[in-house]
C-alpha cells in the first residue's frame, strides 16, 4: 500500500484547523497528550532559559508553541507547516498571547531551508512520523541540528514504533483501547486507518541513536506513554 503524498496530508490538515486549535481536541490522538506537552517545553526552557529564538516544525494550530511561550516570553517564534490554514492561526494565536515576533513559514522541513546556528530550540510536536526511509530521518536529524545554535535543543514528542514485534503487539492494543475509551470506534477506526495511509513511525532507540551518531548530546527520555514518547538532546 502506497503512502499517502505530502499534498494529500496537507488537505487533510487544511481542513482540520478548529480541532487542532484545541489542546483537548487536537490532540485526543496522543496518549497523555498534555503531559507530553508540559514536559516537552518545560524541558526546553530550562535547558536554554536564554533562549530568543525558537523553530515549531509541524507546528499546527500553535499548542506546542503557545505553552513554550508562556515560560519564555521573550521568544521569537518560526512556525513551519504545510498548512498555510492551520499557520496562519498558530501565528494569530501568538500574537494575541503576546508574542512579539512570528513568522510563518510554508512547507516540507526536508526540503525546507533552515539555515545554520539560527535557533535556541527547535521543537517538533507529532511530526516527524512522517518521514520515510532512514535517509530522511538522517536528512532532518542533521537539518535540525546545523540549524540550532551551539547549545541549543531539539525537543520531540511523537508516535513511536517498537523493535521486539510483542511489544509492539502489546502497545498498539493498549493503544487501540485508549482511543475507543476516548472517543469510540470511531475514532479508533480514523486514527489507525490514518496511521496505516500517512505515517512510517520509527523506534525510540532508532532516534535516540540517530541523535547521538549526528552529534547531539546529553539526549534524554522525558517520558514515555504507550506507543508515544517525549525526548530531546543538546547541540554541543
Amino acid at each position: 500500500m502506497s503512502k499517502s503524498s505530502v499534498q494529500q496530508i496537507k488537505e487533510r490538515f487544511d481542513a482540520d484547523v478548529e480541532r487542532f486549535s484545541n489542546l483537548e481536541t487536537g490532540h485526543t490522538a496522543i496518549m497523555d497528550s498534555v503531559v507530553m506537552l508540559e514536559v516537552l517545553t518545560q524541558s526546553a526552557a530550562a535547558c536554554t532559559p536564554g533562549a530568543e529564538s525558537m523553530l515549531d516544525i509541524g507546528c499546527g494550530a500553535g499548542n506546542y508553541s503557545l505553552s513554550l511561550l508562556s515560560l519564555l516570553p521573550q521568544l521569537r517564534v518560526s512556525l513551519v507547516d504545510l498548512s498555510l490554514p492551520m499557520l496562519e492561526r498558530a501565528r494569530e494565536r501568538l500574537f494575541a498571547a503576546g508574542c512579539r515576533s512570528a513568522e510563518i513559514l510554508q512547507g516540507d522541513i526536508r526540503t525546507l531551508e533552515a539555515g545554520k546556528n539560527q535557533f535556541d530550540i527547535i521543537l517538533a510536536g507529532a511530526v516527524f512520523h512522517h518521514l520515510r526511509d532512514e535517509e530522511e530521518w538522517r536528512g532532518v536529524f542533521s537539518k535540525c541540528y546545523q540549524a540550532l545554535k551551539p547549545g541549543g535543543g531539539l525537543w520531540i514528542a511523537d508516535l513511536i514504533e517498537h523493535e521486539n514485534n510483542a511489544i509492539q503487539k502489546v502497545m498498539r492494543e493498549r493503544y487501540s483501547q485508549y482511543l475507543t475509551q476516548a472517543g469510540g470506534e470511531t475514532l479508533r477506526a480514523k486514527v489507525f486507518a490514518n496511521i496505516e495511509q500517512e505515517d512510517t513511525p520509527r523506534g525510540l532507540n532508532f532516534q535516540l541513536d540517530l541523535m547521538r551518531e549526528i552529534g547531539f548530546c546529553e539526549v534524554e527520555i522525558l517520558h514515555k506513554s504507550g506507543a508515544f514518547a517525549a525526548f530531546g538532546g543538546m547541540r554541543k
